[in-house]
Protein backbone atom coordinates (compact mmCIF):
# COMPACT_ATOMS: atom_id res chain seq x y z
CA UNK A 1 0.00 0.00 0.00
CA UNK A 2 1.32 3.45 -0.99
CA UNK A 3 0.90 5.72 2.09
CA UNK A 4 2.46 8.89 -0.02
CA UNK A 5 0.06 11.11 -1.17
CA UNK A 6 0.54 13.08 -4.97
CA UNK A 7 1.67 16.06 -5.35
CA UNK A 8 -1.34 17.57 -6.53
CA UNK A 9 -2.95 16.19 -3.23
CA UNK A 10 0.10 17.34 -0.88
CA UNK A 11 -0.82 21.23 -2.69
CA UNK A 12 -4.43 20.90 -1.93
CA UNK A 13 -3.25 20.04 1.67
CA UNK A 14 -0.99 22.81 2.14
CA UNK A 15 -3.40 25.15 0.68
CA UNK A 16 -5.74 24.29 3.36
CA UNK A 17 -3.08 24.91 5.63
CA UNK A 18 -2.65 28.39 4.70
CA UNK A 19 -6.34 29.19 4.28
CA UNK A 20 -7.11 27.70 8.07
CA UNK A 21 -4.04 29.86 9.12
CA UNK A 22 -5.54 33.01 7.58
CA UNK A 23 -8.85 32.79 9.15
CA UNK A 24 -7.57 31.31 12.95
CA UNK A 25 -10.11 32.39 14.87
CA UNK A 26 -10.42 30.97 19.06
CA UNK A 27 -14.11 31.21 18.32
CA UNK A 28 -14.06 28.37 15.76
CA UNK A 29 -11.19 26.66 16.86
CA UNK A 30 -11.11 24.67 19.84
CA UNK A 31 -9.14 21.10 20.10
CA UNK A 32 -9.98 20.74 23.95
CA UNK A 33 -13.96 20.02 22.65
CA UNK A 34 -12.26 16.63 21.53
CA UNK A 35 -14.00 14.80 19.31
CA UNK A 36 -17.32 17.39 19.21
CA UNK A 37 -15.36 20.04 18.01
CA UNK A 38 -16.47 19.00 14.67
CA UNK A 39 -20.01 20.06 15.02
CA UNK A 40 -21.04 23.98 13.62
CA UNK A 41 -22.95 24.83 16.17
CA UNK A 42 -22.49 28.64 16.70
CA UNK A 43 -22.87 31.61 14.55
CA UNK A 44 -19.22 32.20 13.49
CA UNK A 45 -18.29 28.57 13.19
CA UNK A 46 -21.40 28.83 10.76
CA UNK A 47 -19.80 32.03 9.01
CA UNK A 48 -16.48 29.68 8.76
CA UNK A 49 -18.28 27.01 7.19
CA UNK A 50 -19.65 29.88 4.70
CA UNK A 51 -15.89 31.05 3.59
CA UNK A 52 -15.23 26.91 3.22
CA UNK A 53 -17.84 26.68 0.48
CA UNK A 54 -16.49 29.95 -1.21
CA UNK A 55 -13.33 27.73 -1.59
CA UNK A 56 -15.85 25.43 -3.51
CA UNK A 57 -14.30 22.87 -0.55
CA UNK A 58 -17.77 21.66 0.15
CA UNK A 59 -18.75 18.97 -2.32
CA UNK A 60 -15.82 18.06 -4.08
CA UNK A 61 -16.52 14.04 -4.59
CA UNK A 62 -20.16 15.57 -5.47
CA UNK A 63 -21.74 15.22 -8.95
CA UNK A 64 -20.53 18.33 -11.33
CA UNK A 65 -24.88 18.56 -12.09
CA UNK A 66 -25.41 19.40 -8.29
CA UNK A 67 -22.54 21.47 -8.25
CA UNK A 68 -19.50 19.45 -7.08
CA UNK A 69 -16.39 18.69 -8.77
CA UNK A 70 -16.44 14.92 -8.58
CA UNK A 71 -12.86 14.71 -7.02
CA UNK A 72 -11.68 11.72 -5.09
CA UNK A 73 -12.41 11.32 -1.39
CA UNK A 74 -8.68 11.79 -0.77
CA UNK A 75 -9.58 15.52 -1.01
CA UNK A 76 -12.09 15.65 1.49
CA UNK A 77 -10.02 13.53 3.64
CA UNK A 78 -7.09 15.77 3.66
CA UNK A 79 -9.71 19.08 3.96
CA UNK A 80 -11.24 16.81 7.16
CA UNK A 81 -8.06 15.99 8.91
CA UNK A 82 -6.61 19.44 8.63
CA UNK A 83 -9.83 20.88 9.97
CA UNK A 84 -9.73 18.44 13.16
CA UNK A 85 -6.20 18.99 13.70
CA UNK A 86 -7.32 22.35 14.88
CA UNK A 87 -10.38 21.57 16.66
CA UNK A 88 -12.63 22.67 13.73
CA UNK A 89 -16.16 22.41 12.17
CA UNK A 90 -16.06 19.96 9.45
CA UNK A 91 -17.98 18.59 6.47
CA UNK A 92 -19.66 15.49 7.30
CA UNK A 93 -23.26 15.33 8.09
CA UNK A 94 -24.90 17.50 5.36
CA UNK A 95 -22.26 16.84 2.27
CA UNK A 96 -21.53 13.34 3.17
CA UNK A 97 -25.12 11.60 4.77
CA UNK A 98 -27.82 14.38 3.79
CA UNK A 99 -26.31 15.55 0.92
CA UNK A 100 -25.26 12.35 -0.97
CA UNK A 101 -28.41 10.28 0.59
CA UNK A 102 -30.69 12.85 -1.73
CA UNK A 103 -28.19 13.17 -4.79
CA UNK A 104 -28.67 8.58 -4.37
CA UNK A 105 -32.30 8.49 -3.33
CA UNK A 106 -33.92 11.73 -3.47
CA UNK A 107 -36.61 13.17 -5.56
CA UNK A 108 -35.50 16.32 -8.09
CA UNK A 109 -37.55 18.84 -5.52
CA UNK A 110 -35.69 17.82 -2.20
CA UNK A 111 -32.64 18.13 -4.44
CA UNK A 112 -33.58 21.03 -5.80
CA UNK A 113 -34.18 22.50 -2.44
CA UNK A 114 -31.91 21.19 0.09
CA UNK A 115 -28.50 20.60 -2.45
CA UNK A 116 -27.97 24.26 -3.09
CA UNK A 117 -28.11 24.96 0.72
CA UNK A 118 -25.87 22.15 1.33
CA UNK A 119 -23.26 23.34 -0.82
CA UNK A 120 -23.69 26.61 0.19
CA UNK A 121 -22.93 26.25 3.82
CA UNK A 122 -26.77 28.04 4.68
CA UNK A 123 -28.50 24.65 6.36
CA UNK A 124 -27.70 22.57 9.53
CA UNK A 125 -28.86 19.02 9.89
CA UNK A 126 -29.68 16.94 12.79
CA UNK A 127 -30.13 13.05 12.71
CA UNK A 128 -32.77 11.21 14.37
CA UNK A 129 -32.26 7.80 14.53
CA UNK A 130 -31.25 6.30 18.16
CA UNK A 131 -34.16 6.23 20.33
CA UNK A 132 -34.98 4.92 24.10
CA UNK A 133 -35.31 1.39 23.05
CA UNK A 134 -33.05 1.38 19.74
CA UNK A 135 -29.54 2.58 20.42
CA UNK A 136 -26.99 0.36 18.77
CA UNK A 137 -30.06 -1.41 17.09
CA UNK A 138 -31.34 1.41 15.11
CA UNK A 139 -33.99 -0.66 13.41
CA UNK A 140 -35.59 -1.13 16.46
CA UNK A 141 -36.70 2.41 15.97
CA UNK A 142 -40.74 3.20 17.07
CA UNK A 143 -41.29 6.76 16.15
CA UNK A 144 -44.31 5.88 14.42
CA UNK A 145 -45.53 7.61 10.93
CA UNK A 146 -49.20 7.26 9.69
CA UNK A 147 -50.61 8.56 6.34
CA UNK A 148 -53.05 11.06 6.78
CA UNK A 149 -54.37 14.39 4.63
CA UNK A 150 -54.18 17.72 6.27
CA UNK A 151 -55.63 20.55 4.22
CA UNK A 152 -55.99 18.57 1.26
CA UNK A 153 -52.22 17.58 1.56
CA UNK A 154 -50.90 14.15 1.57
CA UNK A 155 -48.35 13.33 4.00
CA UNK A 156 -47.47 11.28 7.41
CA UNK A 157 -48.57 12.23 10.95
CA UNK A 158 -45.37 11.34 13.12
CA UNK A 159 -45.63 10.38 17.11
CA UNK A 160 -43.07 9.31 19.65
CA UNK A 161 -39.95 10.10 20.54
CA UNK A 162 -35.52 10.19 19.71
CA UNK A 163 -32.84 10.66 21.91
CA UNK A 164 -29.28 11.79 21.75
CA UNK A 165 -29.72 13.46 18.90
CA UNK A 166 -27.06 15.91 19.22
CA UNK A 167 -27.26 19.25 16.63
CA UNK A 168 -31.17 19.51 17.80
CA UNK A 169 -31.14 22.65 19.29
CA UNK A 170 -29.21 24.61 16.59
CA UNK A 171 -30.04 22.89 13.61
CA UNK A 172 -32.56 24.00 10.87
CA UNK A 173 -33.47 20.28 9.88
CA UNK A 174 -34.49 16.96 10.71
CA UNK A 175 -33.31 14.12 9.15
CA UNK A 176 -35.25 11.27 11.05
CA UNK A 177 -35.90 7.82 10.60
CA UNK A 178 -39.54 6.65 11.42
CA UNK A 179 -41.57 3.71 11.12
CA UNK A 180 -44.30 3.27 8.40
CA UNK A 181 -44.67 -0.06 8.18
CA UNK A 182 -45.20 -1.83 11.53
CA UNK A 183 -46.42 -5.69 10.34
CA UNK A 184 -43.01 -5.85 8.08
CA UNK A 185 -39.15 -7.08 9.13
CA UNK A 186 -37.88 -3.96 11.52
CA UNK A 187 -35.17 -3.48 8.86
CA UNK A 188 -38.18 -3.43 6.00
CA UNK A 189 -40.78 -1.13 7.85
CA UNK A 190 -38.66 2.54 8.37
CA UNK A 191 -38.68 5.62 6.17
CA UNK A 192 -36.74 8.70 5.96
CA UNK A 193 -37.97 11.84 6.25
CA UNK A 194 -36.62 15.94 6.32
CA UNK A 195 -38.53 17.82 9.27
CA UNK A 196 -38.57 21.54 9.85
CA UNK A 197 -36.72 21.94 13.42
CA UNK A 198 -39.27 24.30 14.21
CA UNK A 199 -42.03 22.62 13.96
CA UNK A 200 -44.54 23.48 16.40
CA UNK A 201 -45.29 20.61 17.79
CA UNK A 202 -41.48 19.47 18.08
CA UNK A 203 -39.98 19.31 21.40
CA UNK A 204 -36.55 19.52 22.30
CA UNK A 205 -35.09 18.78 25.56
CA UNK A 206 -31.26 18.68 26.62
CA UNK A 207 -29.32 16.04 28.52
CA UNK A 208 -25.85 16.89 28.90
CA UNK A 209 -23.31 14.05 28.13
CA UNK A 210 -20.05 13.57 30.76
CA UNK A 211 -18.02 15.67 27.90
CA UNK A 212 -19.55 18.63 29.08
CA UNK A 213 -21.54 18.86 25.78
CA UNK A 214 -25.46 18.95 24.53
CA UNK A 215 -26.82 16.51 23.68
CA UNK A 216 -30.96 16.08 23.50
CA UNK A 217 -34.25 14.27 23.57
CA UNK A 218 -36.54 14.74 20.79
CA UNK A 219 -40.68 14.78 21.00
CA UNK A 220 -42.98 14.40 18.11
CA UNK A 221 -46.87 15.17 19.13
CA UNK A 222 -48.76 14.79 15.91
CA UNK A 223 -46.05 16.38 13.28
CA UNK A 224 -46.88 16.66 10.19
CA UNK A 225 -44.60 15.45 7.23
CA UNK A 226 -46.22 16.54 3.39
CA UNK A 227 -44.98 13.82 1.08
CA UNK A 228 -43.30 15.37 -0.63
CA UNK A 229 -40.42 15.29 2.32
CA UNK A 230 -39.91 11.50 1.94
CA UNK A 231 -36.51 11.09 1.27
CA UNK A 232 -36.25 7.95 -1.81
CA UNK A 233 -39.14 4.98 -1.11
CA UNK A 234 -40.99 4.03 1.77
CA UNK A 235 -39.83 1.51 3.80
CA UNK A 236 -36.58 2.17 2.49
CA UNK A 237 -34.93 4.19 4.54
CA UNK A 238 -33.07 1.69 7.17
CA UNK A 239 -31.24 0.68 3.76
CA UNK A 240 -30.41 4.17 3.37
CA UNK A 241 -29.28 4.69 6.52
CA UNK A 242 -26.92 1.66 6.83
CA UNK A 243 -25.09 3.12 3.40
CA UNK A 244 -24.69 6.40 5.37
CA UNK A 245 -23.33 5.10 8.14
CA UNK A 246 -20.03 4.15 6.70
CA UNK A 247 -18.97 7.68 6.15
CA UNK A 248 -20.67 8.83 9.22
CA UNK A 249 -18.09 6.17 10.93
CA UNK A 250 -15.52 7.34 9.10
CA UNK A 251 -15.80 11.20 8.94
CA UNK A 252 -17.10 11.81 13.09
CA UNK A 253 -13.65 9.71 14.03
CA UNK A 254 -10.55 11.52 12.21
CA UNK A 255 -7.10 10.47 13.24
CA UNK A 256 -5.88 14.41 13.42
CA UNK A 257 -6.96 14.91 17.08
CA UNK A 258 -5.85 11.13 17.81
CA UNK A 259 -2.48 12.42 16.93
CA UNK A 260 -2.67 15.77 18.70
CA UNK A 261 -3.15 14.08 21.77
CA UNK A 262 -0.59 12.03 21.56
CA UNK A 263 2.05 14.84 20.69
CA UNK A 264 0.56 16.81 23.97
CA UNK A 265 1.17 13.52 25.90
CA UNK A 266 4.82 13.07 24.05
CA UNK A 267 6.16 16.41 24.79
CA UNK A 268 4.87 15.94 28.50
CA UNK A 269 6.97 12.43 28.91
CA UNK A 270 9.49 14.58 27.79
CA UNK A 271 10.13 17.14 30.01
CA UNK A 272 8.58 15.95 33.08
CA UNK A 273 10.58 14.04 36.08
CA UNK A 274 9.21 12.13 38.74
CA UNK A 275 10.93 11.69 42.03
CA UNK A 276 14.20 13.78 40.38
CA UNK A 277 14.19 10.89 37.58
CA UNK A 278 13.49 12.31 33.69
CA UNK A 279 10.19 10.78 33.09
CA UNK A 280 11.14 9.62 29.32
CA UNK A 281 14.42 7.81 30.82
CA UNK A 282 12.09 4.91 32.68
CA UNK A 283 12.17 1.79 30.92
CA UNK A 284 8.37 1.23 31.45
CA UNK A 285 7.08 4.64 30.32
CA UNK A 286 9.30 4.13 27.01
CA UNK A 287 7.41 1.01 26.79
CA UNK A 288 4.13 2.71 26.64
CA UNK A 289 4.96 5.46 24.84
CA UNK A 290 6.54 2.78 21.85
CA UNK A 291 3.30 0.92 22.09
CA UNK A 292 1.20 4.18 21.75
CA UNK A 293 2.71 5.80 18.67
CA UNK A 294 2.89 2.19 16.88
CA UNK A 295 -0.74 2.05 17.60
CA UNK A 296 -1.53 5.25 16.35
CA UNK A 297 0.21 4.29 13.15
CA UNK A 298 -1.67 1.53 12.78
CA UNK A 299 -5.05 3.85 13.31
CA UNK A 300 -3.92 6.14 10.36
CA UNK A 301 -3.36 3.19 8.12
CA UNK A 302 -6.65 1.99 8.96
CA UNK A 303 -8.15 5.34 7.75
CA UNK A 304 -5.93 4.97 4.58
CA UNK A 305 -7.37 1.61 3.94
CA UNK A 306 -10.83 3.00 4.26
CA UNK A 307 -10.42 5.58 1.24
CA UNK A 308 -8.71 3.90 -0.56
CA UNK A 309 -11.74 1.38 -0.38
CA UNK A 310 -14.21 4.19 -0.78
CA UNK A 311 -12.43 5.72 -3.83
CA UNK A 312 -12.83 2.66 -5.26
CA UNK A 313 -16.15 2.44 -4.91
CA UNK A 314 -16.71 6.14 -6.16
CA UNK A 315 -14.36 5.09 -9.24
CA UNK A 316 -16.81 2.28 -9.86
CA UNK A 317 -20.34 4.02 -9.17
CA UNK A 318 -19.16 6.98 -11.48
CA UNK A 319 -18.50 4.16 -14.18
CA UNK A 320 -21.93 3.11 -14.28
CA UNK A 321 -21.25 -0.21 -12.44
CA UNK A 322 -24.16 -1.47 -10.36
CA UNK A 323 -21.96 -4.36 -8.42
CA UNK A 324 -19.49 -3.10 -5.92
CA UNK A 325 -18.92 -3.82 -1.95
CA UNK A 326 -18.82 -0.68 -0.25
CA UNK A 327 -16.67 -0.05 2.45
CA UNK A 328 -18.67 -1.28 5.65
CA UNK A 329 -16.31 -3.57 7.01
CA UNK A 330 -13.10 -1.13 6.59
CA UNK A 331 -15.01 1.68 7.74
CA UNK A 332 -16.37 -0.47 11.35
CA UNK A 333 -12.36 -1.23 11.47
CA UNK A 334 -11.31 1.52 11.63
CA UNK A 335 -13.91 3.13 13.80
CA UNK A 336 -13.58 0.28 16.63
CA UNK A 337 -9.73 0.77 16.40
CA UNK A 338 -9.36 4.67 16.45
CA UNK A 339 -12.19 4.71 19.72
CA UNK A 340 -10.87 2.51 21.87
CA UNK A 341 -7.06 3.60 21.23
CA UNK A 342 -8.35 7.00 21.50
CA UNK A 343 -9.49 5.42 25.56
CA UNK A 344 -6.40 3.55 26.16
CA UNK A 345 -4.19 6.93 24.99
CA UNK A 346 -6.49 9.01 27.63
CA UNK A 347 -5.74 6.10 30.00
CA UNK A 348 -2.17 6.47 29.63
CA UNK A 349 -2.41 10.51 30.02
CA UNK A 350 -4.39 10.14 32.74
CA UNK A 351 -1.53 7.17 34.58
CA UNK A 352 1.68 9.02 33.45
CA UNK A 353 0.82 12.66 34.48
CA UNK A 354 -0.22 11.16 38.22
CA UNK A 355 -2.49 12.74 40.55
CA UNK A 356 -2.78 16.24 38.96
CA UNK A 357 -4.08 14.98 36.08
CA UNK A 358 -7.47 14.91 37.29
CA UNK A 359 -7.77 19.27 37.70
CA UNK A 360 -10.09 20.40 34.77
CA UNK A 361 -9.51 21.28 31.12
CA UNK A 362 -7.63 24.68 30.65
CA UNK A 363 -6.06 24.34 34.37
CA UNK A 364 -2.53 25.64 32.99
CA UNK A 365 -0.62 24.50 36.15
CA UNK A 366 -1.87 21.13 35.48
CA UNK A 367 -0.12 18.18 33.71
CA UNK A 368 -0.98 18.83 30.19
CA UNK A 369 -3.14 21.85 31.12
CA UNK A 370 -5.42 19.83 32.13
CA UNK A 371 -6.58 18.18 28.82
CA UNK A 372 -5.87 14.45 29.97
CA UNK A 373 -9.53 14.90 32.18
CA UNK A 374 -11.42 15.97 29.08
CA UNK A 375 -9.75 13.25 26.64
CA UNK A 376 -10.28 10.75 29.86
CA UNK A 377 -14.75 12.19 29.58
CA UNK A 378 -14.60 12.48 25.82
CA UNK A 379 -13.48 9.41 24.50
CA UNK A 380 -15.89 7.13 26.60
CA UNK A 381 -18.54 8.97 23.99
CA UNK A 382 -16.92 8.08 21.03
CA UNK A 383 -17.18 4.72 21.89
CA UNK A 384 -20.52 4.73 21.63
CA UNK A 385 -21.37 7.87 18.93
CA UNK A 386 -22.15 5.96 15.26
CA UNK A 387 -22.44 2.36 16.54
CA UNK A 388 -20.94 0.94 19.48
CA UNK A 389 -17.78 -1.04 19.80
CA UNK A 390 -19.65 -4.17 20.24
CA UNK A 391 -21.63 -3.53 16.74
CA UNK A 392 -18.18 -2.94 15.25
CA UNK A 393 -16.85 -6.22 16.26
CA UNK A 394 -20.32 -7.99 15.08
CA UNK A 395 -20.18 -6.13 11.80
CA UNK A 396 -16.02 -7.47 11.52
CA UNK A 397 -16.95 -11.01 12.39
CA UNK A 398 -20.08 -11.21 10.13
CA UNK A 399 -19.13 -9.61 6.65
CA UNK A 400 -15.49 -9.27 7.16
CA UNK A 401 -15.13 -13.03 8.35
CA UNK A 402 -17.84 -15.06 7.72
CA UNK A 403 -18.72 -15.50 11.57
CA UNK A 404 -22.36 -16.30 12.45
CA UNK A 405 -24.24 -13.12 14.11
CA UNK A 406 -24.66 -13.60 18.26
CA UNK A 407 -27.56 -11.45 18.92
Amino acid sequence: MDFEFSAEQQTFAKDVEAFLDANDDPEVFDVTRENMAQIVDTPDRRAFMGKLAEQNWLGITWPTEYGGTEGDGVYEYLLNEQLAGRGGPQIGKGIGIIGKTLIAHGSDKLKAEFLPQILNAEVEFAVGYSEPEAGSDAAAMKLKAEPTTVDDVDGWMLNGQKTWTTSAHFADWYWVGARTDTEAPKWNGITLFLVPMNHENITITGIWTMGDERTNEVFFDDVFVPGDYVVGELNKGFQYISQALDLERFTMFTYAPIKQRLDVLTEYVQEASRDGEPLVEDEVVRAKMAHLHTEAAVARALGLKFVAAAVKVETAHRSGATEYQPPTVQASEYKLFTTEYSKALADASMDLGAPGTQLRVKTEEAPMAGRAESTYRYTVIDTIGGGSSEVQRNIISRRGLGLPRNF
